[in-house]
């Protein structure tokens, strides 16, 4: 059996990264220099910096890690180590948007996995992969912190809200065709380049992107407006399993829930060996007693 030469590892180690041209790097140093002055030790940069030089080539290179490194007067491995840890740094070529389909429990069960596995089917592509024109690169997330928006979908790290896979296969369609796409929430749409820099703590000079907000909805809020006392006209307390009221203010009143209210069940104090005498708890077994 005959194994082709480029599936074959000899353990040789490779060549110097090749250094960025002479006005990249004295934009890029310009640029560093910024970045540093924000913080007392310069190895504090690094973030930033592996944004920066995301921001040029579209992921972080072996020049770019290069370049950390000589700027902060780091190892080589010690800027692979950080960018290899944080999935917000590509390590190959990547497209101009960055489709991220949230695959964590909420959103999966809204719809995730059905969008993630149509939008594969449609683009041609797998997880972490980029169509062939270098317009879309595909990949699952495991949470976008914005689970009363599910099913979500984020491009370029912009919201696109309450997803279906025929909504999402529009959005993508759209990208490639290069229409113009409003995200639900937050600011406008840029390229991944573009919010590379804009994570590296550069301004973004977009008309109206600094004014744009992607706020928290109504499912979030709810809680924060009971707790208030805003959503109802009157305090609700509930009821105990065991049928007694709680002790509450003199106007509250108790309350018995609807199953579609949905309440936690630890809404109220259970029967438990811990505090109920008629059951308490006995010495632990030894297994197989």
């Amino acid at each position: 059996m005959t194994t082709s030469r480029q599936d074959v590892s000899l353990g040789m180690p490779q060549l110097p990264a090749t250094p960025y041209p002479a006005e990249v790097r004295a934009r890029l140093d310009a640029d560093a220099e910024e970045v540093l002055a924000r913080y007392p030790g310069s190895r504090s940069a690094l973030l930033p910096l592996l944004h920066l030089v995301q921001s040029e080539e579209g992921y972080v290179s072996r020049t770019g890690i290069a370049f950390c490194a000589e700027t902060l007067d780091l190892t080589t491995a010690e800027v692979t180590a950080v960018s290899t840890f944080y999935s917000m740094y590509r390590r190959r070529p990547s497209g101009d948007y960055q489709v991220g389909v949230c695959t964590n429990t909420l959103c999966a069960v809204m719809g995730g996995d059905a969008i993630f596995d149509t939008l594969k089917e449609h683009l041609g592509v797998g997880n972490n992969e980029t169509t062939e024109d270098g317009k879309v690169t595909l990949e699952h997330i495991e949470c976008n912190a914005a689970c009363d928006f599910a099913p979500v979908v984020m491009v370029n790290w912009e919201f696109f809200d309450n997803q279906t896979p025929e909504s999402a296969t529009q959005l993508v369609d759209d990208l490639i065709a290069g229409r113009t796409v409003e995200p639900t929430r937050g600011a406008p749409l840029c390229s991944y380049k573009d919010t590379a820099r804009i994570l590296a703590g550069f301004p973004d000079e977009r008309p109206g992107a600094v004014e744009a907000t992607g706020g928290a909805g109504p499912a979030s809020l709810i809680g924060l407006k009971l707790a208030k006392g805003e959503a109802l006209p009157k305090a609700r307390v509930v009821s105990p399993r065991a049928g007694q009221p709680q002790d509450g203010p003199p106007d509250a009143q108790v309350h018995d829930p609807s199953p579609t209210e949905r309440l936690s069940s630890h809404d109220a104090p259970q029967q438990t060996s811990a505090s109920d005498p008629e059951h308490p708890a006995g010495p632990a077994a030894e297994e197989g007693e």
